[in-house]
């Protein structure tokens, strides 16, 4: 009876005062949290009460699991297992805790801050920050959880003895990888480029969706994704449209004909812009910046509070402009010259070869013959 009560009592035991702790702990945060809804802190502690509980349990089970008396001739390899899952779940607790802090500190910032640049900025650093967090706090465990075996404990001392020559080979093979992630941690902290912002990049136009050590997510207009290593956004030039403050301005062009009314296309455009609610009514203009002999170009200047408004009003105006035309206007659409070639006074072409310019002249002159030859 002592065989079976003793191995019940300690784990029965251990279990039930993990789950007595765990639910304790639980409504203190629930608590907590009610009280101060002003900070979203406690309610994301409690996504960390399973490996919380996890990290009970292992601890007093591998602490009393000698009393038990259970499986004594693998004791040392479920003493190994427990001791692996307690670091383990430790690392787990660690990167929960540090994500609720983290993610609490930058709620807070933008609820005080009004500016989405830096709002922005803050949000690509945090993520970056909890990257890093995760692979240093994985890497420790990994490696606390080797150390846990006398073989690597014993292999250490030879492994340490070549670092310097397993770092230099690392360090020529991986030459790559760690300037993407020096790149990542210079995009984070150089405030080069943010989650959200508005980027041109190969002729691509999209938006930053996701930021890592090594790469970067573009979203494109059409919903596609382009992933790039970092290090090309510190190593070639790209545009930025979300850099500074989000406000654009636009430029929609016209190829129309030399009579085209540019006067009440101005006031057209000032129509349509009062009737466009993507214009932000900073500044509006429209002038004639070009001719060629068969037209001339026409170009108007609108503005918009980001991107995705800039285009809207391009468009707006572009189409709304030529139905205008076409329908009061139709004058002023491009048109081919067909009409007869007017002489100069004289009646004369200037030209190198007189010869040339006189039978020029003659057929110029000559009435069209309708009969047969």
């Amino acid at each position: 009876m002592e065989n079976v009560l003793r191995p019940l009592i300690v784990v029965g035991g251990a279990v039930v005062l993990t789950l007595l702790i765990g639910w304790a702990t639980d409504l203190l945060l629930r608590k907590a949290d009610a009280r101060h809804s002003e900070t979203p802190l406690w309610g994301l502690l409690r996504r960390g009460r399973i490996p919380y509980q996890l990290v009970l349990c292992a601890a007093l089970l591998r602490g009393s699991y000698d009393q038990a008396e259970l499986i004594l001739d693998h004791r040392v390899a479920v003493g190994q297992i427990l001791t692996l899952v307690l670091i383990g779940s430790v690392a787990w607790l660690v990167v929960q805790i540090a994500a609720a802090v983290v993610q609490t500190t930058y709620d807070r910032y933008a609820r005080a801050h009004h500016d989405a640049a830096r709002v922005r900025r803050v949000r690509t650093q945090v993520s970056l920050i909890m990257r890093v967090v995760t692979a240093v706090v994985g890497v420790m465990a990994v490696a606390a959880m080797l150390l846990t075996f006398p073989a690597m404990r014993a292999a250490g001392a030879s492994l340490l003895a070549s670092a310097g020559i397993l770092g230099i080979v690392a360090g020529v093979a991986a030459q790559s990888t760690l300037a993407n992630m020096f790149a990542g941690l210079q995009i984070a902290f150089g405030d080069m480029v943010r989650l959200g912002d508005t980027v041109v990049v190969d002729g691509e136009w999209g938006t930053v969706e996701e930021i890592t050590l090594t790469f970067l997510t573009v979203r494109t207009w059409d919903e596609r994704r382009i992933t790039m290593p970092v290090s090309y956004f510190t190593s070639k030039p790209f545009e930025n449209w979300s850099r500074g403050t989000p406000q654009m301005t636009g430029i929609v062009y016209w190829h129309v004909d030399h009579s085209a009314p540019v006067e009440a296309m101005r006031d057209k455009l000032k129509d349509i812009l009062r009737e466009c609610p993507a214009w932000d009514g900073r500044a509006y203009g429209l002038v004639v910046t070009d001719s060629t002999p068969n037209t001339m170009q026409v170009r108007a200047l609108v503005t918009a509070k980001d991107a995705d408004d800039i285009w809207t009003v391009r468009v707006t105006v572009r189409e709304q402009m030529m139905t205008w035309l076409c329908a009061e206007h139709p004058y002023a659409l491009p048109r081919v010259n067909t009409a007869d070639a007017v002489l100069p006074p004289g009646g004369i072409i200037p030209s190198q070869d007189g010869a040339a310019a006189a039978g020029t002249n003659r057929r110029l002159h000559e009435p069209p013959r309708t009969g047969p030859r």
